[in-house]
């Protein structure tokens, strides 16, 4: 299909417009003017290019793209290489930050949710990015959803418990590095905060307001967001879409 028809049709779908967002959502490196293939990934690194030359795709969509509004506009060291081998391969680089965050369907925290089996039952802070909600069968006590996160993210989660723990029955979360929601969060009177990431003041809100904090990783917090993307790519468009997953510790 034309490039141009691909991009308008991800672009209608997530409602790029909507969004004040500090990246550049759409496409983002032109190359071919068709494409056929599609890889997907997270971020848009060098090794993720160089896989998706292996695969021979003709476009790569990311959540994580090459150009942020405050970057420097000189083109030097990591970002020429990786511009080198996308213009050289003529592969056309597409990327959707909070566009896919937010997305009720196809975004990072509604697979969140698809996939851990939760409700959704509310929103809150900016662009309604943070979801609160329930579990929809089995209710979990924290070392459960230590576990039951654990299987379902293939990597441990950092965990911050109060001194005085209390069931949860709400869950709040946001993927990624949402750590500047969990005040909010705590407001929405939920009882754990599940996110990618941390940072040290968060500790001891987590303790002092009784709210566990569980940050499992913003890699991967964010990998079903793209994935669901390609699948709806295949579904509507007939494109073959390959999701290719780049480990990423944080």
């Amino acid at each position: 299909m034309l490039l141009s028809d691909l991009e308008k049709s991800i672009n209608s779908l997530l409602q790029i417009t909507e969004f004040d967002d500090y990246a550049y959502n759409g496409l983002q490196v032109a190359g071919k003017p068709y494409v056929k293939k599609v890889v997907g990934g997270v971020t848009a690194s060098l090794r993720l290019i160089q896989e998706a030359i292996q695969v021979k795709a003709d476009a790569i969509v990311v959540h994580h793209g090459l150009f942020w509004k405050k970057q420097s506009p000189v083109i030097t060291g990591w970002i020429k290489n990786r511009l080198d081998l996308l213009i050289k391969h003529d592969i056309n680089l597409l990327a959707y930050h909070l566009p896919l965050d937010a997305h009720p369907i196809y975004g990072n925290n509604a697979q969140l949710a698809s996939l851990l089996g939760w409700k959704v039952t509310g929103h809150f802070g900016r662009d309604n990015l943070g979801h609160l909600g329930v579990f929809k069968d089995n209710t979990f006590t924290h070392d459960e959803l230590t576990t039951h996160l654990t299987q379902k993210l293939h990597r441990s989660p950092l965990v911050i418990l109060p001194e005085v723990t209390r069931d949860i029955k709400l869950l709040s979360w946001c993927s990624g590095g949402a750590q500047s929601y969990f005040e909010e969060a705590i407001q929405a009177q939920a009882d754990v905060f599940i996110t990618g990431e941390i940072s040290e003041p968060e500790v001891h809100l987590a303790r002092e307001c009784q709210v566990a904090y569980f940050a499992c990783g913003h890699h991967a917090t964010e990998c079903g967001g793209v994935s669901a993307l390609g699948g709806w790519l295949e579904q509507t468009l007939g494109v073959t879409f390959q999701f290719i997953d780049i480990p990423n510790p944080v």
